[in-house]
């Protein structure tokens, strides 16, 4: 084992990169790739300057390993950006303030109002069929709607 980590060659680490690499691409999720191009670049360095001393290689890859992983890292919380469209995959959310007409009388709190082309359950207030309502929340499914002044 010494006498391997003593004679580490460029090819050593080239290998290790593409290994890694190769595993990056069966879905590590953007881990590996940082770690094996770490790796690359000191397999580079060894072939620059093949005097260096495996410790030395050692060192070099956890640093460029740590180095590369908190750029990666920093990269993408400054790409996260706020949507204009926060609700767009909460179904019904959007509906919340808008202005519907009842489908079905609202009687006991149940009934159905029609969005779109579709028609939902709705709960509130007893309303006769063909009457406006507003949209004032979601319960699972069903949409709570008032009177629509």
């Amino acid at each position: 084992m010494w006498a391997f980590l003593q004679h580490l060659s460029f090819w050593d680490w080239l290998a290790l990169g593409t290994i890694l690499l190769i595993l990056e691409v069966f879905g590590a999720g953007g881990y590996l790739l940082w770690i094996g191009l770490a790796a690359a670049a000191v397999g580079v360095l060894t072939f620059l300057i093949p005097g260096l001393s495996w410790e030395l290689q050692f060192l070099l890859f956890g640093v460029l390993s740590i180095l590369t992983a908190l750029y990666w890292w920093r990269r993408q919380r400054s790409a996260v950006r706020t949507s204009d469209q926060p609700n767009l995959n909460l179904r019904g959310q959007e509906l919340i303030g808008r202005v519907f007409v009842v489908h079905q009388a609202i009687v006991d709190g149940r009934g159905k109002i029609k969005v779109a082309d579709g028609v939902w359950m709705a709960k509130g207030p007893d309303t006769p069929a063909g009457s406006r309502v507003r949209v004032t929340g979601l319960d699972g499914v069903v949409i709570l709607v008032e009177h629509a002044d």
